[in-house]
């Protein structure tokens, strides 16, 4: 994170790889926020093609050292910007294709939806837990153990039952306790790469505990 805040040729590398890996939270705020999956897709191309480009965009906060914390606070200053422009254009005459009012935006309040703030965070939990799980799994595979993640990757990510989890251990050839220890060694690794992972988007290691107890709870609405 501190090395993408340099203003030097391997600080704007550094920040153009952050928002290549995190692109997906800001496409979630956007689609909750205008209703729209192809209209938050252009208008996250604009966004960081201003972002990487050194445009106004900068004025966002980036001394609060959560990378999370100045990509929302950038997105929405974005938007603010281009709500403004709209309504300039529309006392001016002009026409806009996309509708930047908020009441428009937003249309009816649906409680069953959360809010775009909320969709960004839980988005950015899940690239979180996407990008540590493809850690773990190259570092299976450079271990020769690719097969079994690939088998238990289920069961770590919560989507396998216990029943599946003894097949799965029959399939390998194992005992279901020599089974359940091998995934409970993987589940400790996979935390490592969690905080590892959570770590590169944080100035400050300390604040990696909350970050990631923030980005649980998100995973939980």
């Amino acid at each position: 994170m501190c090395l993408a805040k340099a203003d030097s040729e391997d600080g704007r590398k550094a920040l153009a790889d952050l928002c290549d890996a995190y692109y997906e939270p800001v496409v979630a705020y956007l689609r909750s926020f205008f209703r729209d999956a192809e209209v938050a897709r252009e208008m996250s191309h604009a966004f960081f093609a201003e972002m990487l480009g050194g445009g106004t965009i900068h004025a966002a906060d980036r001394e609060r050292g959560r990378f999370r914390s100045y990509l929302l606070g950038a997105v929405k200053h974005f938007v603010g910007h281009q709500r403004e422009a709209a309504r300039r254009m529309k006392r001016g005459g002009g026409s806009v294709a996309v509708s930047m009012d908020e009441g428009e935006a937003a249309e009816v309040p649906d409680l069953r939806v959360l809010s775009p703030d909320a969709e960004f965070d839980r988005q950015w939990a899940m690239t979180v837990i996407a990008r540590s799980m493809e850690m773990l799994r190259l570092e299976c595979v450079a271990e020769g153990r690719g097969a079994f993640f690939n088998g238990v990757s289920g069961i770590l990510n919560g989507h396998a039952s216990h029943g599946d989890q003894a097949k799965i251990a029959a399939a390998c050839g194992m005992t279901f306790d020599a089974f359940r220890m091998a995934v409970s060694r993987l589940r400790k690794r996979l935390r490592d790469c969690v905080k590892a992972e959570v770590a590169g988007t944080l100035d400050d290691p300390a604040a990696v505990q909350d970050e990631m107890e923030a980005l649980f709870a998100a995973l939980g609405r």
